[in-house]
């Protein structure tokens, strides 16, 4: 039923979209899936390999200039809730992924050996082994 009742008894129509309103919804959807792809793939990509983390942070930075065009298209048009909280959820995503990916690229040698170290780990003391290994290569500061 197209109708829905409203508190004064009338009941009200939802008047067609134009064509303009339908393409500017298919555009803002299209680049809201393409978002939530890329930052989904640049979560994905980080958890692989170190070796990877230059595509992490192409993929994260794709995703902070479509999460910023969605957040404004939102905004500005008046698209849907579910798009604009989405989109700032994305974008927080996308900033826990920058920290991720600086603090990486900071002790990119130390990382790639504990990861190095936990492929080759089959049992949870050599794990712990591993991350021990990790704790001592890191600067005092930082234990």
């Amino acid at each position: 039923m197209n109708s829905t009742p409203d508190p004064t008894g009338q009941q009200r129509t939802k008047t067609p979209l134009s064509e303009a309103a339908k393409s500017s919804l298919s555009t803002t959807r299209n680049l809201f899936r393409i978002f939530i792809v890329t930052v989904l793939g640049s979560f994905f990509v980080y958890q692989l390999d170190v070796s990877y983390l230059w595509l992490a942070g192409i993929l994260t930075a794709a995703s902070f200039v479509l999460g910023t065009l969605l957040l404004v298209r939102a905004a500005k048009l008046k698209e849907s809730k579910l798009v604009l909280f989405g989109t700032i959820s994305g974008l927080v995503v996308s900033l826990v992924m920058v920290l991720l990916i600086l603090a990486t690229a900071v002790f990119f040698d130390q990382v790639r050996a504990f990861q190095e170290c936990s492929r080759q780990a089959i049992t949870d003391q050599a794990t712990s082994a591993c991350r021990i290994q990790l704790e001592d290569s890191l600067p005092t500061q930082l234990r």
